[in-house]
């Protein structure tokens, strides 16, 4: 991918990467077995990637409107530390947070689909949707990405993010030792 200036330059200061779920780590889609047990699917290199970015010292969270336990695992196995459910108001769990790891917004990016991520997206320093998001929130994003949710939004965003801080290079190096 090729990105301007200005959004290599945002993406140089980020410290924390925030998610949002559903439509962004998921394909916006709920799914329910017939015993009403709630079913997602997540994208594996999007894992992947958060696993290099967190490894590259970029911290993560995941702040979402619904509660789940599904998210609750996968969020575990990702280590991911910061975890905000059941929040349909995100702002305040987002100031929380600013807070807590005493960072600044300019440091923080943001990838959401939904009017409801809107109070984040409009504070922090890099503020992503999906291809799929809505209108309202892609009018007013630093990048629209050519990625759906649930389908490599999250691995762009994060490699866009290796690559601006120069950390891409060591995680390629280490799958391409002994070659």
């Amino acid at each position: 991918m090729v990105y301007s200036e200005k959004l290599i330059q945002k993406a140089s200061k980020i410290k924390l990467l925030i998610l949002d779920v559903d439509g962004v780590l998921t394909d916006n889609r709920l799914y329910y077995s017939n015993d009403g047990n709630e079913q997602k699917t997540f994208y594996t290199r999007d894992g992947h990637g958060m696993v290099m970015l967190r490894k590259s010292g970029v911290d993560m969270a995941i702040i979402t409107g619904r509660k789940s336990e599904l998210v609750a695992k996968r969020a575990q196995d990702l280590k991911i530390a910061h975890l905000y459910q059941g929040v349909p108001d995100k702002l305040p769990s987002f100031q929380k947070l600013m807070a807590k790891l005493a960072i600044s917004s300019d440091e923080v990016a943001y990838i959401g689909d939904d009017i409801l991520d809107l109070p984040i997206l409009m504070r922090v320093g890099l503020s992503i949707t999906p291809a799929d998001g809505e209108e309202e929130v892609k009018s007013r994003v630093d990048y629209v990405s050519p990625h759906k949710g649930g389908n490599g939004v999250v691995r762009e965003i994060c490699e866009m993010i290796m690559k601006s801080q120069d950390t891409w290079q060591q995680h390629m190096d280490f799958y391409l030792r002994d070659l």
